[in-house]
């Protein structure tokens, strides 16, 4: 991490500050502000996460949700007050102001006033941070603060609620360690979470195992009615419309992990969820094996990007002509998906 000395001595006396996740936090994104939250407040700071918008009742255990403030129309002016008197605002888990939604402007407005540090793994950074900690490598932004926390010199304050935090953040985005970005390093910081007295079968079960009745029933119906495979390109994906949602009574976090029930699938090396967004447009989630990158699939065609394995997208088109258009692509990346077929089954 650069300017790392100045960064300590920033943090060296209390201060005022922000913590922001992208839209829609998942376990990584929220489990890493909360983490940063727990050893700031332990060192005296005045610090509150913002949260863009709400997030997943399965992630409300997470020590601090309590204290979370999620922006609405409500809460506007708390926290344009807490963005303009913020010294410090963390950017965790994202790295394009785009990805906080109605917050970009107020956030805009802070920049050259407060002091912006960046946490991430995502690619396509926007140059807007005077610290960063910045590695498209790492499994997760979760990892990256247990590093950032490490670097400082604050690893002692690392107690079971931040491992708990940091474990489930690191858990979800490695898909429970089995993605390539998990590595040696990875293990390590799990093992080093586990001894300082997390219990991973408790996180696993609150994150995995706490299905409401209506979101099983979802389920269901998903993988029963809503899967399209096309076996020549070795792809599938699943469509839902706002109807479909609203029949279920789908909550935020519900349609999290349904894409990868098509990635499952012995022949799929690339897998999509398409879903109708209530404002108008369409919301995308890509999945990929091997070297097929989604990233450049969602970057090139659908306004996204992420990982090589893991990314998104939004449009301003109908479901209906976002999935036509996706069907229309995938002659042209036929052989790349042949190939990586060929790949993942001679192994």
């Amino acid at each position: 991490m650069q300017k790392l000395e100045a960064l300590k001595e920033l943090l060296a006396t209390p201060k005022k500050i922000v913590i922001l996740p992208h839209r829609k936090p998942d376990a990584d994104a929220l489990g890493s502000c909360l983490a940063v939250w727990n050893v700031l407040t332990q060192l005296g700071h005045q610090a509150t996460v913002i949260s863009p918008t709400d997030y997943p009742k399965f992630l409300f255990w997470m020590q601090g949700h309590e204290e979370v403030v999620v922006f609405s129309e409500k809460t506007k002016p708390k926290v344009e007050s807490l963005v303009n008197d913020a010294d410090i605002i963390f950017c965790l888990d994202f790295s394009g102001l785009n990805r906080i939604e109605k917050l970009e402007g107020i956030i805009r407005n802070a920049l050259g006033k407060a002091k912006f540090i960046l946490i991430d793994h995502h690619r396509g950074k926007e140059e807007f941070a005077d610290f960063e900690l910045w590695d498209i490598t790492a499994s997760s932004a979760s990892e990256l603060v247990h590093d950032f926390i490490s670097l400082l010199g604050y690893g002692n304050l690392i107690n079971e609620a931040i491992g708990e935090c940091l474990y489930a953040g690191i858990m979800t985005d490695t898909g429970s360690f089995k993605y390539p970005s998990t590595t040696g390093k990875t293990h390590r910081i799990i093992a080093d979470l586990i001894d300082k007295g997390i219990n991973a079968a408790r996180i696993h079960r609150l994150i995995y195992d706490t299905n409401s009745l209506d979101r099983l029933r979802f389920l269901g119906f998903v993988l029963n009615e809503k899967l399209v495979v096309h076996p020549e390109y070795h792809t599938a994906y699943f469509s839902l419309s706002t109807s479909e949602l609203a029949k279920f009574n789908s909550q935020t976090g519900d349609t999290e992990g349904i894409v990868n029930y098509a990635l499952s699938l012995e022949n799929v090396v690339l897998a999509a969820l398409f879903i109708e967004k209530k404002e108008g447009g369409t919301k995308m989630s890509f999945r990929s094996a091997g070297d097929f990158s989604v990233a450049s699939l969602a970057n090139d065609h659908f306004n996204g990007g992420g990982h090589i394995n893991a990314a998104g997208g939004g449009v301003d088109d109908s479901l209906a002509e976002t999935i036509e258009k996706f069907e229309q692509l995938l002659p042209t990346y036929k052989d790349s998906l042949k190939a990586e077929f060929h790949k993942k089954t001679s192994k």
